[in-house]
């Protein structure tokens, strides 16, 4: 495992001596930078940031370094945050049937490839429940009336709140948030889609992009707005497909793609490397 980290995320008006202010107040710290990234929007002129100090550098802790550093943030006008490295953020998986992406994501999560608490699965279907006990993580089925679908979602949001989830993942959940739950958490819920869209959309889009013969399939993970499939993107990736494909093989690199993109995605998040800038991200990779 990995020495203990302050992550430091600024975005803020862009003027000259902005990063020297900061690499300044850290160094008088006695803060050690362990990695650094910057980047201005041109059209904006709106700057980005994100420092990583090693946490043992300091005589103090995160909150002590929040406190010094907030009069510099004022006088720049920052937005920022600080997260410590020593707390894994809590990630609440939501799924429906398919376990592609759910199956993936505890498999990372048990081997301890990317580290964060699963505090609870919450599914729609109880289908995949003795697969997720099995990993000793609680599971909770909360089924949808299509005529009542606020009863469902209200459960949801509960189970979210005693969660207290940083971040809730739709490994494949197939119901359209709504949109006061979107609005509580902003950029907090991450979703993975086929990237066909909006060209193949509704049921079976690997048969409808069969039909029309891509040459190209992939997936999108993307934060999630009350726009449906439209929110900042994180990341995408594509595979090359052709006519011996059979439709079970684009559904299976379907699948695998999604897997991947949505890993990256969730990895990126975790390790606070996505900014938001209005309806698009910067992605410190």
């Amino acid at each position: 495992m990995s020495a203990q980290s302050y992550r430091l995320i600024i975005s803020c008006p862009d003027r000259v001596g902005l990063v020297a202010a900061v690499s300044t107040f850290l160094a008088q710290e006695g803060g050690l930078l362990t990695e650094a990234n910057y980047y201005c929007d041109p059209e904006s002129n709106w700057f980005f940031m994100r420092q990583v100090i090693a946490a043992d550098s300091l005589p103090y802790d995160a909150e002590e370094l929040c406190a010094r550093f907030a009069p510099l943030a004022e006088q720049y006008q920052m937005q920022w945050r600080l997260t410590d490295t020593g707390t894994p953020k809590r990630v609440v998986l939501m799924a429906s049937k398919q376990a592609h992406c759910l199956s993936d994501l505890l498999y990372r999560w048990r081997s301890m490839e990317m580290q964060f608490d699963i505090p609870c699965v919450i599914s729609n279907h109880d289908d995949l429940r003795s697969y997720v006990n099995w990993h000793n993580i609680p599971y909770h089925h909360t089924p949808v009336d299509p005529d009542n679908k606020a009863q469902h979602f209200g459960v949801v949001e509960a189970l979210i709140e005693q969660s207290q989830a940083d971040v809730i993942v739709l490994a494949r959940y197939m119901q359209i948030l709504p949109p006061a739950l979107c609005a509580r958490y902003p950029g907090q819920i991450i979703n993975i889609h086929h990237s066909f869209l909006p060209a193949f959309v509704g049921a079976k889009p690997y048969h409808q992009a069969a039909e029309r013969g891509v040459k190209l399939i992939g997936a999108t993970c993307h934060y999630v707005t009350s726009d449906l499939d439209a929110g900042p993107i994180i990341e995408q990736d594509v595979v090359r497909i052709s006519h011996h494909d059979s439709i079970p093989d684009l559904v299976r690199k379907g699948k695998d793609v999604e897997k991947t993109v949505l890993a990256k995605g969730l990895r990126y998040h975790l390790e606070d490397r996505v900014l938001l800038h209005g309806n698009k991200t910067i992605v410190f990779e």
